[in-house]
């Protein structure tokens, strides 16, 4: 660790930390020889491939279920989800606020309607009394997303979505291989959501995958995965409904095989991570942080706490001329209101459907008084990177600066 004076490196002091900490390297020799395993087969196209088949059975295996469904992205793995939901147009789907736009992009394009839980401002995740309390008789699915390698409190989830008959998808983009109680969360829902995207605990640059232990949704999930149409299954080319094309290529399914060997050593690892940064700066003023559970694992997509004491914005800036680059506020606003796609319905074309297609049960809006604690919590969350490839002493350093820092600034 370098050796600092007290004077923050923004007001000219010595920074924490000079040297770049180490990039992420997900792929090795494994990849690589699948990869080329794959292209010297002279076939690409997964259906009718080895690879792909094989990560879909080996990814379902591995979270317990019996059936998997590879896509193109963790949006497409959400939209497969939902074609096999296939609600009414002006049907509701609830979703969190805090999130990526592929959870809730596919909801509208299948004309359903998003409706948003608030959250813990601590943790991000939906609260399940928030999600109780917007269901209605328009609710077909909750889409149950877990943020930042920490699961949701699922087993009451669970409940409401019996309770009320509603379908349950679990979005577990951000939380691969990570432990709830004594399963991964992925494997409670009646469909869980996968991205494989580079910045993900299993990555093939890009890719999805959803999964489910009933036979009937996992035929409609591979039928709206590739144009309604399976010529295994179907007469020819007899397509059973609208769907669109999400086919996995053989050489996502080639690494995907290879990055399921190790993803729950790199959960593992950044658990480790993650919990020794906590303890490192819990004692820092002005800093909340976001504490382990007992009943659940957090496997850290990045590690995020809370600045309560302090101004977010000047705080990450002074911790990032330390050397440990850090943001505030994550995504700033509630995923809605990021975009014109919901607060102004700029969707297909000028019509605003579903909104203004005669289909829906009440008119809706969307502003930051829907979720009060996910702008609460968005007001003051920082998030830094964290990553399998860290070592102790790189920890060291970042919980270095964030006491400096909050230190100086009180």
């Amino acid at each position: 660790m370098t050796t600092t004076t007290e004077a923050l490196a923004i007001d000219g002091g010595d920074p924490v930390r000079t040297e770049p900490f180490p990039g992420r390297a997900p792929f090795d020799q494994t990849e690589e020889e699948l990869l080329l395993e794959a292209v010297r087969s002279q076939n690409l196209f997964g259906k009718s491939g080895t690879f792909v088949k094989k990560l879909e059975q080996e990814f379902a295996g591995f979270y317990g279920v019996d059936y998997g469904q590879a896509s193109t992205s963790g949006t497409s793995a959400i939209h497969i989800a939902i074609g096999a939901v296939n609600p009414n147009p002006g049907d509701e789907i609830i979703t969190a606020p805090i999130t990526d736009p592929g959870s809730v992009m596919p909801i509208l394009m299948q004309q359903a309607v998003p409706v948003f839980a608030d959250v813990d401002p601590l943790t991000l995740n939906m609260l399940p009394e928030s999600i109780e309390e917007n269901i209605t008789d328009r609710t077909r699915a909750i889409i149950l997303v877990h943020l930042f390698g920490r699961p949701c409190n699922i087993d009451e989830v669970v409940e409401i979505a019996k309770k009320h008959n509603v379908i349950l998808i679990e979005d577990c983009s951000q939380t691969h291989a990570t432990k709830y109680m004594d399963r991964y969360a992925g494997s409670y829902g009646d469909m869980a959501c996968f991205s494989f995207q580079g910045s993900k605990h299993m990555t093939t640059g890009d890719g999805g995958m959803t999964i489910t232990n009933n036979k009937e949704t996992h035929r409609l999930l591979m039928l709206f995965a590739d144009k309604g149409w399976d010529y295994k299954y179907m007469g020819d080319r007899d397509h059973a409904f609208l769907a669109p094309n999400y086919r996995m290529t053989e050489m996502q399914g080639a690494v995907g095989l290879a990055q399921l060997e190790k993803v729950r050593g790199v959960v593992e690892r950044r658990v480790e991570l993650g919990a020794m940064l906590n303890g490192l700066i819990a004692d820092a003023p002005g800093i909340t942080i976001v504490a382990t559970q007992d009943d659940r694992e957090t496997s850290w997509w990045n590690y995020i706490f809370h600045v309560t004491g302090h101004d977010p914005e000047k705080f990450c800036e002074a911790v990032s001329a330390e050397g440990a680059s850090m943001r505030a506020h994550y995504i700033k606003d509630p995923i809605y209101m990021r975009g014109s796609f919901l607060t102004e319905k700029h969707t297909y074309g000028a019509s605003g459907c579903p909104f203004t297609c005669g289909v829906t049960s009440k008119e809706y809006t969307y502003g930051p008084e829907l979720v009060p604690n996910a702008v609460k919590g968005l007001s003051t969350v920082a998030v830094h990177g964290i990553h399998e490839h860290m070592s102790e002493e790189d920890i060291q350093d970042i919980g270095a600066a964030i006491n400096k820092v909050a230190r100086a600034m009180s």
